[in-house]
């Protein structure tokens, strides 16, 4: 299943996009993470594909192979909600369902909250940001700063030692340096790392209230994704009238690096958002 390949232009911007799947499939967008791209939503998973839906991935502005925002700040939620309104507006997606980790889950739920009508569902995927604490901004600066001007190698003596468990701290630093090497132009990754979390995709929890669309929350265990807490996940679920929460098994590794797995609670997500399959 060879991606059709394509790009939409919006506020300056060119949005590189793939499509797997069916064409008349029930659509699926992938949306990723801060520093990420397309090609980690779901790892590299197929079983979208081969449960008949329609993927549609992107790179969010200024990652992997999308360009750079018009200006450094022009990384908000706002930007990002109207870029994926115009990859559906491009592609000719009345409605679908969305898929998005960390920054693409608060995406997501910005979207949904200002164009219900076109989503079918929601997989939220570890959640980070709390509308009552205060991010750390200057961690967040310091990253874009060694991104800017030590690259990859620049970033990671800024991260420092990750905060988990000794037997997973290799895999996390492997991670970090093959998707920060998947970057075009990693001057404009630096510019989102201090422009997204500036950024707000809504004021309160409970906002979320207003969401209609079938959801799923997929949350990490803290032990080996703090970066995203569980409470944050909890609370979304809670605040989302009839969200499902799910979770890996205790000592596993998190549901949200398990394609395969990650892939299935999504069909199951997309079979509740469309009962008849269609």
């Amino acid at each position: 299943m060879t991606p059709t390949e394509q790009t939409i232009e919006r506020d300056g911007v060119r949005l590189a996009i793939g499509s797997t799947g069916p064409p008349d499939g029930v659509p699926v967008v992938l949306l990723h993470g801060l520093t990420a791209t397309r090609r980690y939503v779901v790892m590299g998973s197929r079983a979208l594909e081969r449960a008949g839906h329609r993927v549609i991935a992107y790179d969010a502005r200024g990652h992997g192979a999308s360009t750079p925002a018009p200006e450094p700040g022009a990384y908000g939620y706002d930007a990002l909600a109207a870029d994926l309104g115009a990859v559906l507006d491009g592609l000719a997606v009345e409605r679908a369902v969305l898929a998005g980790a960390s920054m693409g889950a608060h995406t997501l739920l910005r979207y949904a909250l200002e164009q219900p009508e076109r989503v079918a569902g929601l997989a939220v995927i570890t959640p980070a940001y709390d509308p009552a604490r205060t991010p750390d901004l200057a961690h967040w600066d310091a990253l874009a700063d060694g991104l800017r001007a030590g690259g990859v190698d620049g970033f990671l003596a800024a991260y420092g030692e990750p905060s988990v468990p000794e037997p997973w701290r290799d895999t996390i630093l492997t991670v970090i340096r093959q998707r920060l090497a998947q970057h075009a132009h990693p001057e404009a990754v630096a510019d989102a790392l201090r422009a997204v979390p500036r950024s707000r995709p809504f004021a309160t929890i409970e906002e979320l209230r207003a969401i209609t669309a079938p959801t799923t929350v997929v949350a990490s265990r803290d032990e080996v994704d703090p970066g995203h807490p569980h409470a944050v996940g909890s609370a979304y679920a809670a605040a989302i009238p009839g969200a499902r929460l799910i979770t890996e098994g205790p000592g596993a590794s998190p549901l949200a690096w398990q394609g395969g797995q990650l892939s299935r609670a999504i069909a199951e997500l997309a079979a509740r958002a469309t009962p008849t399959g269609g």
